[in-house]
């Protein structure tokens, strides 16, 4: 069994349903690639705790003209992953991972789909160094 707690959003900059959505896709991937499930109680053989630290857009590139080319927004996400049967397997993490976009976007109009890549890919992440050992 598996509990994942809510990720809360801590990051100075929020994005309103970041921390739903990113909760509900770790459940969702987790259970969904390995034969544990989703249980909300403290007996669980894996318990996952973490909070969303960084969101924020940065410039990634810039013209001749020294405007921006390229914007880009990244996620961290602070992980704390305990293995109530192996206890040499916990550990606690910062994933991070970003995605650039042309800076002639409007953000909000972009923001949806690069939140998806980003969190797809951290999910991942997470995944990987709790199960895979990487």
């Amino acid at each position: 069994t598996i509990n994942i707690h809510f990720i809360e959003n801590k990051a100075p900059t929020v994005a309103p349903a970041l921390s739903a959505t990113f909760t509900q896709k770790l459940r969702q991937h987790l259970t969904s690639l390995s034969s544990l499930a989703q249980v909300d109680n403290d007996k669980a053989d894996y318990d996952i705790k973490g909070s969303i630290m960084t969101y924020n857009v940065t410039v990634a590139s810039i013209t001749g003209t020294e405007t921006s080319a390229k914007n880009r927004l990244t996620i961290g996400v602070n992980i704390i992953f305990e293995d109530r049967k192996d206890k040499e397997k916990n550990f606690t993490q910062t994933f991070s991972r970003f995605a650039d976009f042309d800076a002639s976007n409007n953000f909000q109009t972009v923001e949806a789909t690069l939140i998806e890549t980003i969190t797809d890919e951290l999910k991942d992440d997470i995944f990987n160094r709790a199960f895979v050992n990487w």
